[in-house]
């Protein structure tokens, strides 16, 4: 019995997977692979605060994602995941069915494979033979040759979020993409760009094109313009230093601070920086003791107000077009559509806003007369560069006139006592702005619509009520064409009847 004990050991110690054991050290050698299963393993850090591998996503039961998470707090928050952001059609492989598995290969790295074994993503460009794949304790997770060389690592491929000890050079270029919401992981609409003159900026894009509208905001770190408003030298690094401060690091190693808030020490917090889905880059903390009832807090973000800093001559600003921009206390947007109208698709709250009506030259005609429509009024409320008419001076009650018998005006603005703006769709840009006293926006609405009032003057759209709605039309459609079928029926019966009682009499 004390003999085929030993044996026994060695015997389990073999039937462990490869995974797990490269866990107790965070490395991880050739060969070995992870599988997306509800009960998969994970390569860990040495520390267990970070772990790669496959996470399901929270509102899909099927589908996974191949990440980088924070494995010590609840939320398991994800700090990197495979994504080609070349891939303009889909966003990128990720996520990937049930099923699928990435291998750590000597020639091509970590190779992302589906379920029939096709290659959906690997972690270009490899020079060098890999031999093992190491989780570091900073959340980077690097391959290395047998000479300890970095052949490729996560920390130089960001998606949405940087870490402690995480430097970004200007050769980099965009470091930073945004995701398309929370839970969905292709490239969004915002982008974090340290530029070759060594200004940092925030962008929006023209989806499915990486085509840039001007930045809405910059740090002022180029070539030729200081902090200070002098001659100064350019930004070269990106840089979020182990003690968890981001700064820019300048060619003369001048350093530009991006905030001036105090931290806690990275011993007892974690410390992230993302660009939300929404724009707004953020930097958070999070207290590293479990036992606490701990969660992310923001702790400075850029811009100060996205819903104003965003205005640009092209694209639909922070919003999606004919939406309206509020910021809330935690400096974050909301986006709502305006009286008449409702969410184009109702999964997505930030998305662009369609008229509950038909409001054109043509349908205007189509109805002639008086009262077609009738106005909403919103104050402190504008879509910039949706102008195409600026009337001056004029009164409240001409500049509503004017709009109200213009087939083409979908919103007048009057501010200013004498000054009138008037607006064709897509309206753009669309925010509250506390500056403009006095201002007030007209809605125009077809009182043939049917508008829930009383929600006004900016109401979430409910897609609860617009699938109900269906679903009764429907209902009504199918017991009309139940009951026209019916009769349909009952009239052939009779039809029938009466021509064999004919065709009898005649025979008589």
């Amino acid at each position: 019995m004390v003999l085929v004990l030993p044996h026994l050991l060695v015997f389990l110690l073999v039937l462990l997977p490869m995974s797990s054991i490269a866990q107790n050290n965070g490395n991880v050698t050739v060969g070995n692979s992870l599988t997306a299963t509800d009960n998969t393993t994970s390569w860990l850090s040495p520390s267990g605060d970070f772990a790669f591998g496959f996470r399901r996503l929270s509102n899909q039961k099927d589908l996974f994602l191949l990440s980088i998470w924070f494995d010590k707090i609840p939320d398991k928050t994800v700090v990197w995941y495979a994504r080609d952001d070349k891939s303009i059609s889909i966003g990128g492989a990720n996520p990937v069915p049930r099923g699928s598995k990435v291998e750590l290969d000597a020639d091509k790295g970590l190779v992302l494979m589906g379920p029939q074994g096709d290659e959906l993503w690997r972690s270009n460009p490899i020079v060098g033979t890999v031999s093992y794949g190491v989780m570091s304790n900073t959340g980077n997770f690097v391959l290395q040759d047998s000479n300890f060389n970095n052949l490729w690592q996560s920390f130089e491929v960001p998606k949405d979020t940087l870490l402690p000890s995480q430097t970004v050079e200007t050769s980099a270029g965009v470091v930073l993409y945004s995701r398309q919401s929370e839970t969905n992981f292709s490239k969004g609409r915002f982008f974090l760009k340290l530029q070759d003159d060594g200004d940092l900026v925030l962008n929006t894009i023209n989806l499915p094109t990486d085509n840039a509208n001007d930045p809405y905001y910059n740090s002022g770190t180029d070539a030729t313009v200081g902090d200070s408003g002098t001659s100064g030298t350019a930004g070269k690094q990106l840089v979020f230093n182990n003690s968890g401060y981001i700064y820019i690091l300048r060619e003369n190693n001048q350093t530009f601070l991006l905030s001036q808030v105090k931290l806690d020490s990275t011993a007892g917090f974690y410390f992230r920086a993302t660009l939300n889905f929404d724009g707004v880059f953020t930097q958070y903390s999070h207290p590293k003791n479990s036992n606490a009832n701990g969660s992310w807090t923001s702790l400075w973000s850029m811009p100060d107000n996205l819903c104003l800093a965003t205005v640009s001559n092209s694209g639909s600003g922070t919003c999606g077009y004919n939406s309206i921009c509020t910021l809330k206390s935690d400096r974050r947007p909301k986006c709502d559509c305006p009286m008449g109208y409702s969410l184009l698709d109702p999964n997505d709250q930030y998305g662009s806003c369609q008229p509950d009506f038909i409001q054109g030259c043509q349908e205007d005609k189509l109805s002639p007369g008086k009262d077609l429509y009738s106005f909403g009024v919103l104050i402190k409320t504008d879509w910039p560069n949706a102008d195409y008419a600026f009337l001056k001076p004029y009164s409240e009650d001409q500049c509503k006139q004017s709009c109200m018998e213009d087939c083409m005006c979908a919103v007048a603005i009057h501010r200013l006592g004498d000054s009138c703006w008037k607006k064709k769709l897509p309206l753009s840009n669309g925010r509250v702005d506390e500056s403009l006293n006095g201002g007030k926006a007209f809605i125009k609405i077809r009182n043939s619509s049917s508008i829930p009032r009383q929600q006004g003057p900016h109401f979430p759209f409910n897609p609860e009520s617009r699938k109900k709605n269906q679903e009764n039309l429907i209902l009504v459609g199918s017991v009309l064409l139940g009951g026209s079928l019916c009769s349909l029926r009952c009239a052939c019966c009779s039809l029938s009847l009466a021509t064999f009682s004919l065709h009898q009499t005649l025979a008589l």
